[in-house]
């Protein structure tokens, strides 16, 4: 039995740890490669504190990204990787995502006015939205790794640890992101960013991520991140031009947009002015 916090299904082809119990550490390689075994997945990838980098490392896993000072403004974060089929472990957009990468970084000193346009105001969701967000996101991404097409779900994750932010035009959502909080190891992942196609190019996920750091900096978060598809300009551009930095690339990680594809890891830390 596993009693770290993990994620896994077949659409992704994976299991994700998301929190090692420390208590687990010197069994939970073992226990994930059973669980990979009987489900037949092709990836096993987990986010772990640095302490407990070689007992990975001897299984096979490899460092795909790293985030200084992650949990607690203290401990590094590695995102690790083992690969249980060989050709999920290629990336045959390899080219095209490190020019990705070095456009972002040479748009990182970049300044942006943000302005959106008028009678667009930004207000966080609450329950009674999650309808509204649901469907705004099955309209958004074709698959996700996560059920955020499911109201019920909005609702559960609005309880837990997620806030949503959005920006309206009268009652319709015309762009939205989300801040997943980690409130133990004081980190917040920025994600779940979208906009409605007839307002695309007025730097809504850049206003937004002003916004949720903003929000977070607040409640004395300490770090902020994301996993941004890897061969999206866009994504990788907004975060690098809000100061964040390259932390690595997960290989065949998640799938969205109707595919499994190789994520981007972006930080930053929020005592840090850029």
């Amino acid at each position: 039995m596993i009693n770290s916090c993990i994620s896994h299904d077949k659409e992704n082809n994976r299991i994700y740890l998301m929190k090692l119990k420390p208590e687990e550490v010197n069994d939970i390689t073992y226990k994930l490669d059973d669980l990979a075994k009987i489900k037949g997945y092709t990836k096993i990838f987990a986010k772990v504190p640095s302490f407990s980098k070689d007992t990975f490392l001897k299984e096979n896993y490899r460092i795909e990204a790293k985030i200084p000072k992650f949990y607690k403004g203290v401990e590094d974060g590695l995102f690790m990787a083992k690969y249980l089929l060989e050709e999920r472990s290629i990336e045959s957009s390899e080219k095209i995502i490190e020019e990705i990468i070095n456009k972002s970084k040479q748009k990182s000193k970049e300044y942006k006015e943000l302005r959106i346009p008028k009678g667009i105001f930004y207000k966080k969701g609450e329950e009674k939205d999650a309808e509204k967000i649901a469907n705004f996101y099955k309209r958004i991404f074709t698959t996700y790794p996560f059920p955020i097409d499911d109201p019920s779900y909005i609702v559960k994750t609005m309880k837990e640890n997620i806030i949503y932010h959005i920006l309206w035009k009268d009652e319709e959502i015309v762009s939205m992101s989300s801040s997943e909080i980690d409130e133990k190891s004081l980190n917040v992942e920025m994600t779940d960013f979208g906009t409605i196609e007839e307002f695309r190019g007025n730097s809504f996920a850049n206003y937004l991520l002003d916004k949720m750091e903003e929000d977070i900096k607040s409640k004395g978060f300490k770090t902020a991140y994301t996993i941004a598809r890897a061969v999206s300009y866009g994504m990788n551009i907004t975060f690098a031009r809000s100061g964040y930095i390259f932390a690595g690339t997960l290989i065949k990680n998640t799938n969205i947009a109707g595919s499994i594809e190789s994520m981007n890891v972006w930080y930053k830390h929020l005592d840090i002015e850029i």
